[in-house]
């Protein structure tokens, strides 16, 4: 038992239990074991923390600053899986070593080194074939990862819903069928049965076999929750929707929080939203708008996590409109930009209305920077969710792009009409009003997606007459 961990409470026999106590006693017996897990998986979670080694090998002439970037981004991706990044190795190249990535030279050197600092795994910046993964495993002695198969790592260990299960595993099957080895040999205890295998078939072949069928009906059980989110999507579309998207750690979920109090767990670490939250957001003239919260974007995400998580991503490619999140504290607004924006295309969704939101302005120490990331993306909103600075300009925006244009309009009702009159009371600006007879006239200010809506709300007859601009 890991030291501090609470102890088990015995279980007492059930004869010798006093009537109406053993309900009592199992519900008081499991809130222990709850805790008892809980503080055995920290305490593993302490023990087994890797060292990991990265290397980035650099092939083209991109500045230093934004390699430094790429491999203080990997380290953070390390720390999110629960490793400790112990050394770091840059090489520099006309091309890639299709052997070994880094050449049979660089592989010793890398060898000494993961010996020298204890490494347990190598994670390299970019992606790896097969051979070159095992060729490195066999120069180094040491567990190699590539970028890819890190970040599938991460999802697998955040996954929480059945759907982002599903949706992992899915990822990384497709991810790991070419790699399929030898070495594989956890799925061979899983035969097929009398009259399904070839008499010459090899371990591989059958891995491959059930790789392929575990596939198909993952594939089939997606397919059924996509479908099920699309009607889930299609039933909400009287109201309007906004769908929250940007790099990882650009501070969605505090700004759904900030905006909807959604109370959603907000972590300062990569990745820490997997599964779609929908609240409802108020906005100015009584209008209700569904804000959706998504998975975080990163560069280069792998293709087969994108496809996956087709049924996650399913608010953001039917939203009306998208509110791009961007942390402006960073030094790399352009690039985590553009890394988003490519994401948007493979999924659909690059022609779709946007908002771009500068966030997190109250960590911004240069001005300059915030101010030039105003002027490159004209219209852009500035925000924090921290603060509660810009959410009022934020909603007023979003309006804006929802709702139309504000038109300047005489409505003339019926004084019986009590439900038109108080929707105008609740969500437009009246500017002037006045009785006529058994009528009621005001000149209102109200958005045109309201203003088409007056029809289904009136219970009598009346007119409205738009006021020469």
């Amino acid at each position: 038992m890991a030291p501090g961990a609470p102890a088990l409470t015995p279980r007492p026999r059930r004869d010798t239990i006093p009537d109406g106590t053993l309900d009592a006693h199992d519900n008081l017996s499991k809130e222990v074991e709850t805790e008892h897990v809980k503080e055995l998986k920290r305490t593993r979670r302490t023990l087994v923390k890797e060292r990991a080694l990265l290397v980035e090998v650099i092939c083209d002439a991109d500045g230093e600053h934004r390699h430094r970037d790429r491999l203080e981004e990997l380290g953070r991706l390390a720390e999110a899986a629960g490793a400790r990044v112990v050394e770091t190795l840059i090489q520099r190249r006309r091309r890639i070593h299709p052997g070994t990535c880094i050449g049979h030279g660089k592989v010793e050197e890398l060898r000494s080194l993961c010996r020298a600092r204890d490494a347990d795994v190598v994670i390299f910046e970019g992606d790896l074939t097969p051979a070159q993964v095992r060729n490195l495993e066999q120069g180094t002695g040491v567990k190699t990862l590539d970028r890819s198969e890190l970040i599938l790592d991460i999802f697998a260990s955040r996954a929480r819903t059945r759907e982002a299960r599903l949706q992992v595993e899915l990822a990384q099957l497709e991810y790991t069928y070419p790699r399929l080895t030898r070495r594989w040999t956890h799925l061979s205890r899983i035969e097929g049965g009398i009259g399904t295998r070839g008499p010459g078939e090899t371990q591989l072949e059958t891995d491959r076999r059930l790789v392929r069928r575990r596939i198909r009906d993952l594939r089939r059980r997606l397919a059924d929750i996509d479908a099920r989110k699309e009607r889930e999507v299609a039933a909400r579309r009287d109201q309007p929707t906004v769908g929250l998207v940007g790099y990882t750690n650009a501070g969605k979920s505090s700004l759904l929080n900030a905006l909807t109090d959604a109370r959603a767990r907000v972590q300062d670490r990569l990745f820490a939203t997997l599964d779609t939250r929908t609240r409802a957001w108020p906005l100015p003239h009584g209008l209700t708008a569904l804000l959706s919260d998504t998975v975080g974007f990163i560069r280069d995400l792998p293709h087969h996590l994108v496809a996956s998580f087709k049924a996650t991503l399913e608010e953001a490619v039917h939203a009306d409109l998208l509110l791009h999140i961007v942390d402006v504290s960073t030094g790399h607004v352009q690039e985590d930009m553009e890394a988003v924006e490519s994401v948007l295309e493979e999924i659909g969704c690059r022609d779709k209305p946007q908002l771009v939101v500068l966030n997190k302005v109250d960590l911004v120490a240069d001005e300059a920077r915030l101010a030039l990331a105003r002027r490159s993306r004209p219209g852009a909103v500035a925000t924090s969710a921290v603060r509660g600075d810009g959410l009022d300009r934020l909603a007023e925006a979003v309006l804006a792009r929802l709702a139309g244009p504000q038109r300047e309009v005489t409505v003339r009702a019926d004084a019986a009409d009590g439900r038109l009159l108080a929707w105008l009371q609740q969500h437009a600006e009246v500017l002037h009003r006045e009785v006529e007879g058994t009528a009621i006239v005001q000149t209102v200010r109200l958005p045109d997606r309201l203003l088409q809506k007056i029809d289904r709300v009136a219970e009598a007859s009346y007119s409205v007459t738009r006021t020469p601009e």
